[in-house]
């Protein structure tokens, strides 16, 4: 189900805890695709008792991005990753291909449909190299990642049908089998727009929730009241293990150095919702810009030019939002999804909705009803 249609049939309550995350206000969709030309694609593959996973392609424009490319930078928590293209995105600071999330052991395959992908496009048949972007989460909780089901065809279907509009958040694409702090997530996404006092720039935020830690919604420790008396045994387990991927994009032009200061403040985000960063998770944020005037066309690559950029003073509202979105997307990532059984009989459990709710009222955080 996709963010709008969820809107109008989300649990009572539900709805009102994005609210909760900062003080900016979505954009239209409340999606990453907020931001003009953003495409979004997913493949989700659920197959006999222990195949769940899948894959998600994020566009940060409609054309050709091997020749159209656009500024980009990239921030890590914990480099306890498989994420491939991040060190050329760090040296010359843009993005040339889709951005593709998948699961830990599809990310070669994810490499080859990018570059399959590429070299089909008008111009790119000689490209000599080429850096496809791969981010990656362990959804083995669930999924038989082993079995290797996930193909380079499957992958390159989400390429292939990514589109502008409502993006599907919950148990799809690449966060089919991901599971964040004991309860099942998935792909979430959401939006802030600006102000016009302070440009009236949008940041639009998608998450591959994969993560431990113990839930915490506007502060109150939502993890540890419903979990309760087994809260100690399911959190302080020094081996947890998990994942997140934050792809962030805005209309706002900004530098690559930006775009990567832009990426490091998603991780607040993440800090703000009650993830433990534990030694076994790979963390990691890429921000890109989809301003023409900051456009890496193949005439600006090659000539000197002055581009448009917003200053180091501006950038502060931008970076609130980031945090704000991204926070938001992990929540809805766990109010999107459904319960799910998968390897070995093992079922994770959706997070309580209405005692979510209930929890938030009591504490006066949500308007309505307080119970004893």
């Amino acid at each position: 189900m996709h963010t709008r249609e969820w809107m109008d049939h989300a649990p009572e309550g539900a709805r009102d805890i994005e609210t909760l995350a900062g003080i900016f206000p979505a954009a239209y969709l409340n999606a990453i695709t907020d931001v003009v030309g953003v495409h979004v694609g997913h493949v989700t593959v659920i197959a006999d008792d222990d195949i769940r996973t899948g894959a998600t392609a994020i566009f940060p424009h409609s054309g050709n991005l091997f020749q159209d490319r656009v500024p980009a930078g990239v921030a890590v928590a914990n480099g306890h990753g498989k994420m491939i293209g991040v060190t050329q995105i760090a040296e010359l600071g843009e993005i040339e291909t889709p951005i593709v999330l998948t699961n830990t052991l599809a990310v070669a395959r994810a490499a080859d449909a990018i570059l399959d992908w590429t070299l089909s496009q008008a111009g790119n048949g000689s490209a000599r190299s080429i850096n496809p972007v791969v981010g990656e989460t362990n959804d083995g909780k669930l999924n038989a990642i082993e079995k290797r089901t996930l193909s380079v065809a499957q992958i390159r279907h989400a390429i292939d049908i990514a589109g502008p509009g409502p993006v599907d958040e919950g148990s799809v694409g690449a966060g089919t089998g991901t599971v964040t702090m004991g309860w099942k997530a998935g792909i979430g996404t959401s939006s802030r727009v600006l102000p016009p006092r302070f440009g009236g720039h949008t940041v639009g935020v998608l998450v591959q929730s994969n993560f431990p830690g113990s839930l915490r919604v506007a502060g109150v420790p939502i993890g540890r009241l419903l979990e309760a008396s087994d809260f100690e045994a399911k959190h302080a387990d020094e081996t947890a293990v998990g994942s997140i991927m934050i792809v962030l994009a805005t209309n706002a032009p900004l530098s690559d150095r930006n775009l990567t200061r832009l990426a490091r403040r998603a991780f607040v985000g993440v800090a703000r919702t009650g993830a433990s960063f534990s030694n076994g998770s790979g963390d990691y944020a890429i921000a890109f810009s989809t301003a023409e005037s900051v456009r890496r066309s193949p005439v600006r690559r090659q000539e000197e030019s002055t581009l448009r950029e917003l200053p180091n003073d501006r950038v502060s509202p931008l970076f609130l939002a980031a945090i704000e979105a991204t926070e938001a997307a992990i929540i809805r990532s766990m109010l999107k999804a459904e319960s799910m059984t998968g390897r070995d009989g093992t079922t994770i459990d959706a997070l309580p909705i209405d005692r979510t709710v209930a929890l938030l009222r009591e504490r006066g955080v949500l308007p309505g009803k307080r119970f004893a």
